[in-house]
């Protein structure tokens, strides 16, 4: 096994707890899904928010689909002017055996920041 970090990303229509637990828990399960990733293999996570999004922590939505004993960490992301609002990004660090190669995960309106990654897609 060694060490892989994968990013991923999500979008929501506005600052709402459920929307972003939604948003945050179709994420954690498309990123578990593209990577056969399961919690015991994960290390940590840590997610951003834009500073628009604080109705609920991104963390307590991967808890409730399975990451409860994973080292989650929550923050805020950059302010940089022009950048698009209500995004949840998340980095995962976790243990996988070789050749793995990390599928990253942009859903909604977040795909378009990684346009550039057809297999995130």
């Amino acid at each position: 096994m060694r060490l892989f970090a994968l990013r991923g990303a999500t979008s929501v229509e506005r600052n709402d707890a459920q929307q972003i637990l939604d948003a945050t828990s179709e994420l954690m399960q498309a990123i578990g899904e593209r990577n056969g990733l399961l919690p015991e293999n994960v290390v940590s996570c840590i997610f951003t928010v834009t500073d628009d999004l604080d109705a609920e922590f991104p963390a307590v939505a991967a808890r409730a689909v399975g990451f409860d004993r994973v080292p989650l960490l929550c923050a805020r992301e950059i302010p940089v002017p022009g950048s698009m609002p209500r995004v949840i990004r998340v980095l995962i660090h976790y243990q996988a055996e070789e050749p793995h190669r990390p599928a990253h995960v942009y859903l909604g309106e977040a795909k378009a920041l990684r346009a550039d990654l057809d297999a995130a897609q």
